[in-house]
């Protein structure tokens, strides 16, 4: 981790057990903290929280790897700092995340590149655009142009625009078998075609999430990551992106403070409610 760091214009000014860091209370934690933990004790746990809460209170950003097994627990434990989370990742995947929290760093806070430093985060920003211009389809659509043929004047849209869902019918949205069905429609292309050709991970996650609503269950992170058909830590930058983008929510477990959920958020209920009542009009069953 100390030569990805170094590699990617980060000046290493620590490196140690996760409990030297809570100790030193009167240093600064940095820029970065990246942290493995792939086996998790509840002293641990605490160390984490601790860590989560201090680094909230500043501007360090945190990135914890761990293990599927461990993944919930972690995901409950640091709910302060937005910390960027890897399950079990590569190489590759630390840099990844790293770049993406240098993304929000001003340039005097890094050192002077080397051209092949330049390179790697060219390649780096290359990859956040793509995710970026996933991000783009699902970002509101502007309003119906005028003269559209076969387009209603009231027709809504998925910025919200429009009359309000409730004047719809809400079977769309509440039928779980429907969504479920969509959902296996969508798993089985993937024994007649390579399943990543058609990898989508934001719109498996919610309806996912969406199934899951209308079945009154919630969904830990674990499985929204399972859920989403890609490796969980790709699924986490997703998941972290939707809920920037005011489509998921972190919901904490009112029995268990140590459990915490990923639900629709209201903003995405209604859209997709608008987009099932939508194209119920012209396909009954959407894939």
């Amino acid at each position: 981790m100390q030569e990805d760091a170094a590699g990617a214009g980060l000046h290493v000014a620590f490196a140690g057990s996760l409990g030297d860091l809570p100790a030193a209370e009167g240093r600064s934690l940095g820029d970065v903290v990246m942290l493995d933990c792939p086996v998790i004790d509840a002293a641990t746990l605490a160390a984490l929280a601790r860590l989560d809460l201090r680094a909230a209170g500043g501007d360090t950003r945190l990135i914890v790897s761990t293990s599927v097994e461990m993944l919930d627990e972690v995901f409950a434990c640091m709910d302060m700092s937005m910390p960027v989370l890897l399950v079990d990742p590569n190489r590759a995947e630390r840099v990844i995340a790293l770049g993406q929290v240098m993304a929000g760093f001003p340039a005097a806070r890094l050192r002077e590149l080397s051209e092949d430093d330049r390179l790697m985060l060219l390649r780096l920003s290359e990859q956040v655009g793509q995710i970026a211009g996933h991000m783009d389809r699902l970002a509101p659509a502007g309003p119906a142009r005028a003269g559209r043929s076969g387009a209603s004047a009231e027709a809504p849209d998925f910025a919200g625009n429009g009359p309000p869902y409730a004047a719809k019918d809400p079977s769309f949205l509440s039928d779980a078998r429907m969504l479920r069905r969509i959902i296996r429609q969508r798993q089985l292309r993937a024994r007649f075609i390579e399943g990543d050709l058609f990898a989508d991970p934001a719109w498996d996650m919610l309806l996912d999430l969406a199934a899951a609503r209308a079945e009154g269950k919630q969904v830990s992170v674990t499985s929204l990551c399972i859920a989403s058909a890609v490796p969980p830590t790709t699924a986490l930058r997703w998941i972290g992106q939707l809920v920037e983008a005011g489509l998921f929510q972190r919901v904490c477990d009112e029995n268990d403070r140590r459990r915490a959920f990923i639900e629709l958020t209201d903003q995405a209920v209604d859209r997709l409610a608008r987009y099932f009542g939508e194209i119920a009009l012209t396909q009954p069953v959407p894939v």
